[in-house]
Parts: C-alpha cells; structure tokens; sequence
C-alpha cells in the first residue's frame, strides 16, 4: 500500500496588513502591476494572500487605473 506525503501549506499574509507604510493607490501602478497578470486580468485573493478588506480596495485601485489610463484593460498581442 503505497503512503501518500502530506502537503504542508504555508498560509500567505496579507502584505498590506504585514506593512503599515505600504499605501494603496491608483497611482502606484508598480504596486498594482504585481496584483496583475501578464494579460492584464487581477490575481484572486487565494493566490496573491491579501486579506477581503484589501483585495477589495486592491480591485477597486486597479479598476480606476484602468479608467484613467495607467493600467491595460488586455494585453495588445498575445
């Protein structure tokens, strides 16, 4: 009978409740494009560990960015 490893899953933390200075913005497009995918398409909170109250304000920065010209909708070409 073959035994199965057990996965240990390190949980994530929130960098923006980690860091008090980190600031979120709709300005900072560096900060925003490491939510982003290459395609342009956000990062669910599962995979980027940002806690619901800043995953919320970190989708509402970046769809103002999109607005306002500073972040793509979609990428040109794939």
């Amino acid at each position: 009978m073959a035994t199965r490893k057990k996965f240990f899953y390190r949980r994530k933390v929130c960098s923006f409740c980690a860091d008090k200075n980190l600031k979120l913005d709709y300005k900072d497009v560096g900060l925003l494009r490491r939510f982003t995918t290459d395609r342009g398409r956000m990062i669910p909170r599962r995979i980027t560990g940002c806690c619901a109250k800043h995953q919320r304000a970190l989708s509402l920065a970046i769809k103002n960015a999109r607005v306002m010209a500073l972040l793509p909708f979609v990428a040109k070409d794939f």
